[in-house]
């Protein structure tokens, strides 16, 4: 038998992210160009929140998010609020200072364009003692009943983002830390204080999104990694390193469930950024990080086939993103259905037990979110909804009675 945490997380998933309302985008892009207030925009934000919450529950989901209607990426505002650390953009952004092989880095240069914004090292790293996440989170709890709150679901900024896009030495001033091991140690501190604010305030569904890791499945990344004569280390012990990295930041009381999600990009209209199946990485991604919950992207054969899914031990799960967030066209249900049966044959061949008790550790979601980026995916409001649904219909036929 399993000794793999459930509820959460639940049969039917969604990541987090959701298309925003027309209303509330045009309410920000005036503001942006100063043809407009503030006034009023959070409680435009409350409503469609309010809204989105709603349209969740008709739809027959447990983990609820806001949509991340709040943020304008995905990653939120976890990093520029921590002491240490500096939001830069526009002019005080250098291309000196990037990786440029690195998928989503080398997705802008493709276009001539600089990232919009980022974040860097520019003194000793701490936490300020205030969450960024908190005001997300309790206004959720005020709209979901008390019972529902330890499902709610919280999408948390990946550890690594601001260390692999910076090439080797620029990512922290070289007399702030000496190495990135002291870097790491100051950032995992800070996830651990943020962890706790959450939990003492009644989250226990996290989410961590990282396309980061699945960067280490592309041929494309690795060759430049190689002949980038900066690096001091191979890619293969940078991936170590974040395991490592990774295990520091979410240590965790036992009844916090925490998901780790990797997809290959999702950016404005429904660009993704790398490609590679999870063949590389899968036994030390999933048996050396210490998560629950992998939601991994299925919806294209850029993320290879299900066979590395024979590296999942007993006790832990996996969320198979077999619907696109990306496009309109609605999957087909009897495909999906069976794609979701071949992936518990390779769980069960690689852990030994039977096809049904491995699908016991199985759900289903999109790849990715659908709005990871404030500027929305190639789809409408209603493709959405419709692809949420099919994703209940899915869980509901796969596993009857299940959340």
């Amino acid at each position: 038998m399993s000794s793999a945490s459930r509820e959460p997380p639940f049969r039917a998933e969604h990541l987090g992210s959701l298309l925003r309302p027309s209303k509330l985008l045009k309410k920000r892009q005036a503001i942006h160009q100063k043809q407009d207030t503030p006034d009023g925009l959070r409680q435009l934000e409350e409503d469609s929140i309010r809204e989105i919450v709603q349209i969740q529950t008709d739809c027959g989901f447990r983990g609820i998010s806001d949509g991340e209607y709040v943020r304008h990426m995905f990653w939120g505002t976890f990093f520029p609020t921590l002491n240490g650390m500096k939001e830069i953009s526009g002019p005080d952004l250098s291309l000196s200072i990037f990786r440029e092989y690195v998928p989503d880095i080398a997705a802008f240069l493709e276009e001539d364009k600089v990232p919009g914004e980022s974040v860097i090292c520019v003194g000793k790293i701490s936490h300020t003692g205030k969450s960024s996440y908190i005001e997300q989170f309790e206004f959720l709890k005020s709209l979901v009943p008390k019972e529902r709150h330890g499902d709610i679901k919280m999408t948390l900024a990946a550890p690594n983002w601001y260390h692999l896009r910076y090439k080797e030495g620029k990512a922290y001033p070289k007399e702030v830390y000496g190495s990135d091991g002291e870097y790491f140690a100051d950032i995992a501190e800070a996830y651990r204080t943020e962890l706790k604010i959450l939990y003492e305030a009644g989250l226990r569904n996290a989410q961590v999104d990282d396309p980061n890791l699945a960067y280490f499945c592309s041929e494309k990344m690795i060759e430049g990694w190689k002949k980038d004569s900066a690096n001091t280390q191979s890619i293969d012990d940078l991936f170590d390193a974040y395991i490592s990295f990774y295990n520091q930041c979410f240590k965790r009381p036992a009844d916090m469930h925490l998901g780790l999600h990797l997809c290959r990009g999702n950016f404005v209209n429904s660009r993704h950024f790398s490609e590679g199946g999870y063949d590389r990485i899968a036994r030390k991604l999933f048996q050396e990080l210490n998560v629950s919950t992998y939601y991994l992207e299925y919806d294209t054969s850029r993320a290879g086939g299900f066979e590395p899914l024979k590296e999942l031990p007993k006790n832990k799960n996996v969320i198979l993103g077999v619907i696109t967030s990306k496009f309109p066209k609605l999957e087909d249900k009897e495909e999906m259905k069976e794609r979701i049966y071949k992936a518990a044959e390779f769980v069960a061949a690689g852990s030994g037990e039977s096809k049904e008790d491995a699908l016991q550790r199985l759900g289903v979601s999109p790849q990715c979110g659908f709005a990871s980026h404030e500027d929305d995916n190639l789809l409408s409001h209603d493709d959405m909804v419709k692809k949420l649904k099919l994703v209940r219909q899915i869980a509901d036929e796969v596993w009857p009675g299940q959340p």
